[in-house]
């Protein structure tokens, strides 16, 4: 099974790198099946001479990106990203994803937002009917994130801080980051109001929730690789 997932990761990394076109503002996504999409682009960079230029969501995947020779600009220094490539923890048919299981929410959901185009690239595992089975990240400020972590408890989302070798993660940005279980709470509230009770904590600084963001969906599985297009979506 972990074979084929590995398969399926690479292969809907690779189709995905053969959207970018010459010339594009691309954003880059961080993840495992993302690492698939930029070793391919790094591959086309130099057997097709492209020009291109990316804005990054992590330091990992800028770090890798520039050994393959990709050229990287600041997000504030562009008008518009014309194609964003992303991972994505979970994602359903109703074009929802839950994102930050790499820490990365925070960049991720800016460049996103600041995009033409987002392309969601996932293996058949992560492509599912409603999304809440996968915890929910929400990165936080340091200062006060138990009363942050409060709040989410009384409303039933069983928030645990993240940690790494015993002490707490920290996001590029500094920040904490809670996972949260929202299986109960998808299921009675519109991700829509879920989000704005989130955010509307003090401490709160995004969510990993994708919503209305996402325009196709790229599945591997073992046959090849399954696209979804967002009704009305370009």
């Amino acid at each position: 099974m972990l074979e084929q997932v590995h398969d399926e990761k690479k292969k809907v990394g690779e189709a995905a790198a053969n959207l970018i076109q010459n010339k594009m503002i691309v954003g880059l996504g961080t993840g495992s099946t993302v690492y698939y999409m930029i070793n391919k682009l790094g591959k086309r960079l130099e057997n097709e001479k492209l020009d291109i230029t990316c804005v990054s969501t992590s330091k990992e995947t800028r770090e890798l990106a520039e050994k393959l020779g990709i050229k990287f600009i600041s997000l504030n220094d562009v008008q518009k990203i014309d194609l964003t490539i992303d991972g994505a923890d979970e994602v359903d048919k109703h074009f929802r994803a839950i994102k930050g299981g790499g820490g990365a929410l925070l960049f991720e959901k800016i460049v996103a937002s600041n995009s033409k185009k987002v392309v969601i690239i996932v293996d058949s595992t992560k492509y599912v009917d409603r999304i809440g089975k996968y915890p929910l990240p929400i990165e936080v400020i340091p200062f006060g994130y138990k009363y942050v972590l409060e709040k989410l408890e009384y409303k039933g989302f069983q928030p645990i801080l993240r940690q790494r070798n015993n002490k707490p993660f920290f996001t590029d940005s500094g920040n904490y980051i809670l996972d949260t279980n929202i299986s109960r709470i998808i299921e009675e509230t519109d991700t829509i109001d879920l989000e704005k009770y989130i955010n509307n904590i003090p401490g709160v600084v995004e969510n990993g929730l994708f919503h209305n963001l996402i325009d196709v969906i790229y599945i591997g599985k073992n046959d090849g690789v399954e696209i979804r297009k967002k009704v009305g979506g370009n």
